[in-house]
C-alpha cells in the first residue's frame, strides 16, 4: 500500500507544526526582541543619515567650511552607530538561525530514528525521500531564510512609512502646465516611487514565478545524486555493479539539467533586480530636477530626496530583492514537510497493519 504525499498547504501546515515549536519557549521570543530594536535603531540612523546628506550638500553649495566639518565629525557619529548596529544584526540573526536550526534537526533526527523509521522512509509514491537531505541542508534553509525575510520586511516597512514622509514634505508638488491651464500633483514622488515599485514587483513575479518549481526539482536531484553514491561508496562487495557507472551519470546528468534550468530563471530576475538598482537613483533624481532648476528646492533637498526616493522604492520593491530567497525557503520548507507527513504516514499505516492482541479468558 503506497504512501500518499499531502496537498501543499496540509505539508507546509506539518512543517509549522513542528518548527513553531521553538517559538514557543523564551529563546526565540528574545532574540526576536533584540533584533526588532536593532532594525528600528537602524532606520532612525538612515533616517539622520539622509538628513545629513541635504545639510552636507547645502552647505557644500554654500562654500561653510565651519558646517562641512561639522558635519564630517557627526558622519564619524553616525557611520560608528550603523556599523555597530549592523555587526550586533549579525550576531542576533547568525544566534537565532543557528538555535532554531539545532532545535529542528534534532526533533527530525528524533523521528526518522523512533521506532527504526529510517527503515522504512524509502520511497513515497514513487519519489525517493532522501531524510539525510532533508535533515541536513533543507532543515538549514529553512530555519535560515525566515529569520532573514521577517528582518528584512520589518525592515522594509519601517523604511517605507519613515521616508515616504521625507519624500512628501521635501519633494513638494509638481505642476504641469497643459494648455492654458496648470496641473498641480501633490507629493508626486511618493505617487512615482509606488507606481515604479508596482512595476518591478509585478515583473519579478512574472519572471520568476516558476522558481519555487525549479528549486524544488534542484534540491530533489542533488539529494538523489548524493544518495546513489553513497550507496555505491557504502556497498559492502568489492567488485563493482555493472549498472554503477550509467546510474552514477544519470544522476549527474539530473543536477547539472536543473542548474542549468535554475541558471535561466536567475538570468531572469536578476535582469529586474539589476536593472531596479541601476536605475532607481537615476529616475529619483530626474524627477528632482523639475523643482531643482525652477529654485523651489536645494541641491541638498534634491539629494536628500533623491536618497530617499531611493530608500522608499527599495522597501517597496523588498519582494523583487527577496524574491528568489523566499522561493528558496518554500521549497526546502516543503521538502521537509513532506519528511514529516511521511513518517507521520508510516506509523498509521504501522498501527493499521499491527492486530489487536486478543488475551483469551480464564
Amino acid at each position: 500500500m503506497p504512501i500518499e504525499i499531502s496537498s501543499a498547504h496540509v505539508v507546509m501546515r506539518r512543517f509549522w507544526k513542528t518548527a513553531g515549536g521553538f517559538w514557543r519557549g523564551p529563546t526565540a521570543w528574545t532574540l526576536l526582541t533584540i533584533l526588532v530594536v536593532g532594525v528600528v535603531l537602524q532606520v532612525f540612523v538612515q533616517y539622520r543619515l539622509n538628513y545629513w546628506n541635504r545639510d552636507f550638500f547645502n552647505a557644500l553649495e554654500a562654500r561653510e567650511g565651519r558646517q562641512i566639518w561639522h558635519l564630517a565629525q557627526l558622519l564619524f557619529v553616525l557611520a560608528t552607530a550603523s556599523i555597530s548596529l549592523a555587526v550586533a544584526a549579525v550576531w542576533g540573526r547568525m544566534t537565532f538561525q543557528r538555535l532554531w536550526r539545532d532545535w529542528l534537526t534534532s526533533r527530525l533526527i528524533a523521528a526518522w530514528l523512533g521506532e527504526q523509521r529510517y527503515q522504512r522512509a524509502g520511497f513515497v509514491d514513487g519519489q525517493r525521500q532522501n531524510p539525510e537531505y532533508r535533515i541536513t541542508e533543507d532543515a538549514r534553509i529553512a530555519t535560515d531564510a525566515p529569520i532573514d525575510l521577517v528582518v528584512g520586511l520589518l525592515s522594509s516597512l519601517l523604511a517605507a512609512g519613515t521616508f515616504v514622509v521625507v519624500l512628501w514634505n521635501v519633494g513638494g508638488s509638481l505642476e504641469i502646465r497643459i494648455w492654458e491651464g496648470v496641473v498641480r500633483i501633490p507629493g508626486y514622488l511618493v505617487g512615482a516611487s509606488i507606481v515604479y515599485a508596482a512595476a518591478t514587483t509585478v515583473s519579478m513575479m512574472v519572471v520568476g514565478r516558476y522558481m519555487v518549481d525549479v528549486i524544488e526539482r534542484k534540491n530533489q536531484a542533488e539529494a538523489d545524486f548524493k544518495y546513489v553514491v553513497a550507496r555505491v561508496n557504502t556497498r559492502t562487495t568489492l567488485s563493482p555493479y555493472a549498472e554503477d557507472a550509467p546510474t552514477l551519470a544519470a544522476a549527474q546528468q539530473s543536477v547539472i539539467d536543473q542548474w542549468k534550468r535554475l541558471c535561466g530563471q536567475h538570468m531572469r530576475t536578476t535582469f529586474v533586480s539589476h536593472g531596479n538598482t541601476l536605475l532607481a537613483p537615476i529616475i529619483g533624481l530626474v524627477l528632482c530636477a523639475p523643482n531643482y532648476i525652477i529654485g523651489r528646492v536645494t541641491l541638498g533637498e534634491v539629494t536628500q530626496a533623491a536618497a530617499a526616493f531611493v530608500a522608499v522604492q527599495g522597501a517597496f520593491n523588498w519582494l523583487v530583492d527577496n524574491y528568489p530567497r523566499l522561493a528558496e525557503w518554500m521549497s526546502s520548507a516543503y521538502r521537509v514537510g513532506i519528511l514529516l507527513t511521511t513518517l507521520d504516514a508510516l506509523d498509521a499505516k504501522r498501527e493499521r497493519n499491527v492486530a489487536p492482541i486478543t488475551v483469551p479468558s480464564t
